[in-house]
């Protein structure tokens, strides 16, 4: 089950306020997220957020179809409440309020995944390197 991290760019100095608005996120209404068809394309399994000096990091646990999670998050109305708060201690002002750039902030601020080690992909009975 694969993982996503989104990035923000945030102004150091207030890594508490800025923890105190995500310890106040309201969670998605269902972890179950649809696709264009309206099927089920996927689930969120569980989220983390870090934050160290001007970076701010979400990761994401899911399965299914990555491109259907923007969708999803767009319709919650935790993540405007969120967005909202947190907008005065963004590094760069973005648009969210609308589907389309919150969908296209989504996918602009993902990081690259170059690794992904599970234990689902441990190579029982090899030796460690």
């Amino acid at each position: 089950m694969p993982y996503a991290a989104i990035t923000y760019r945030v102004r150091p100095g207030h890594e508490d306020e800025i923890a105190g608005i995500f310890a106040g996120f309201r969670r998605v209404d269902t972890p179950e997220f649809r696709g264009e068809d309206g099927g089920i394309a996927g689930r969120l399994l569980g989220t983390a957020v870090f934050l160290k000096d001007d970076v701010l990091v979400r990761v994401i646990h899911y399965e299914g179809d990555y491109s259907a999670i923007a969708r999803h998050m767009a319709a919650q109305k935790g993540v405007h409440v969120l967005e909202e708060k947190l907008a005065p201690f963004l590094a760069e002002p973005r648009e969210t309020a609308t589907p389309e750039g919150f969908a296209a902030y989504f996918r602009n601020a993902t990081m690259r995944r170059i690794a992904e080690l599970t234990v689902d992909t441990h190579p029982e009975g090899e030796p460690a390197a």
